[in-house]
């Protein structure tokens, strides 16, 4: 049953290709040099074959998901400013890792003899950042010319405002046309989807083949910059949550106490079960001991937990800052804005998706915005079940925050024994 989790297996194989790659290369065997360009060959073709569904699954997912939100959007009432109130959370926890990331790691920084080694294994050759750009660069990188060249050149910033376009256009069309144009990006999406479970199934070796090469390199240090990368995302996961907080206390004007004593069940399930879903049911009752009225709790609260994942953008631009940090590749505001707008959007084509292609859906596009190397993502695949208890537990005290606030701007609030009166 253990065994049956595809997180296990994965990370199973990480575990055996790092072990056996520092074993024979402790013994110093002599065909361990083709032993390593071998699984190297074979770890590379798997991760092409990820990476080739990334862009047409991305923007069928963007397009139908915009589309969808700004119909929410315009037909206003409490949904409408929820969304709203969303997208300017993930856009604020997006900002606070791009701010705070970079001099976290300045002030703790990566294993330096096993963070080199890691990065020769990772890049088959010398990795050459793109040069910074100007203001005027960096706005007409947002807007495609040539959609399809756009999408050959993997220029993902403008595939995904492509896509944005896209949706906020087909919001506008007659149902019929809508219908159509939704029900093609459905099928192709749905068809991306089942070439990532393909690709996936084979993920345990895969990944077991890649770390083969790093653990010939790099030995057990690899395990000390994985414990390291799963620290400095866990973190910024946790901002996610403190941002909820927030918003529970300043927007839904909560007090600090009742807050606490509210959320205290909910990060419990959240951590034993690491699911939104599975804690929906205690979060209910949290915004029931908050006070938060049934018509905004039954509208807000199912949406936040099927929309907004705050932890996304933040735990997503902490993993690629990771990765820059890594290679020692600075990153101006300008990559750094780049890779905020990216990360906001794409979360929404997170919705709905397995956390195992989720990483590669999310990251994948914000890597290649940023123009940064994506071959270490795969070994971080292996270990995301450790950070991922952080993004539930902030995902969950995020849903509760914004809940209680919209419960504010319903105009009312509970009185202690659970009626609810005017709010004055």
């Amino acid at each position: 049953m253990f065994w049956k989790s595809p997180t296990v297996r994965i990370l199973a194989g990480l575990l055996i290709g790092l072990a056996a790659g520092a074993y024979l290369a402790s013994i110093r065997v002599d065909w361990l040099p083709q032993a390593y360009a071998a699984t190297d060959a074979l770890g590379g073709v798997w991760l092409d074959a990820l990476k080739m569904t990334i862009i047409p699954l991305v923007f069928a997912l963007l397009v139908v998901g915009v589309a969808q939100t700004a119909g929410t959007v315009k037909a206003g009432g409490l949904a409408g400013m929820a969304l709203i109130a969303f997208a300017l959370l993930l856009l604020l926890s997006a900002t606070v890792a791009a701010i705070a990331t970079p001099p976290l790691l300045d002030a703790w920084p990566a294993p330096a003899a096993a963070a080199q080694a890691l990065r020769a294994a990772g890049h088959k050759t010398a990795f050459v950042p793109p040069p910074s750009q100007s203001i005027g660069d960096l706005l007409g990188s947002f807007v495609p010319a040539n959609p399809v060249k756009a999408a050959a050149d993997g220029a993902m910033a403008s595939i995904v405002v492509f896509a944005l376009a896209v949706g906020l256009a087909a919001s506008q069309l007659q149902e019929a046309r809508r219908r159509i144009l939704f029900d093609f990006f459905d099928a192709l999406q749905a068809a991306m989807m089942v070439i990532v479970g393909w690709v996936l199934w084979a993920a345990p070796v895969g990944v077991m083949l890649l770390s083969f090469g790093v653990g010939a390199k790099t030995g057990v240090g690899a395990v000390g910059v994985l414990g390291h990368y799963v620290a400095i995302v866990s973190i910024m996961c946790l901002a996610g949550g403190v941002i909820g907080v927030f918003v529970a206390l300043i927007g839904g004007r909560v007090p600090i106490g009742r807050l606490i004593a509210a959320l205290i069940p909910v990060e419990a399930m959240a951590i034993s079960t690491q699911s939104s879903l599975a804690s929906l049911p205690v979060m209910i009752d949290a915004c029931d001991r908050l006070g938060v009225p049934e018509r905004a709790r039954d509208l807000v609260l199912p949406m936040a937990v099927a929309v907004m994942r705050i932890t996304s953008p933040a735990g997503n631009l902490a993993v690629v800052i990771y990765i820059a940090h890594l290679y020692g590749i600075p990153l101006d505001p300008g990559k750094l804005a780049i890779g905020v707008v990216v990360a906001c959007l794409v979360s929404l084509a997170a919705v709905g998706v397995a956390s195992s292609v989720t990483f590669f859906t999310t990251l994948v596009p914000i890597s290649m915005a940023m123009g940064l190397p994506m071959d270490l993502l795969p070994l971080f695949l292996a270990v995301e079940t450790l950070p991922d208890f952080s993004r539930t537990i902030g995902n969950v005290t995020a849903d509760v925050g914004v809940t209680a606030m919209a419960g504010r701007w319903a105009g009312q609030k509970a009185a202690p024994g659970g009626s609810e009166t005017p709010a004055g």
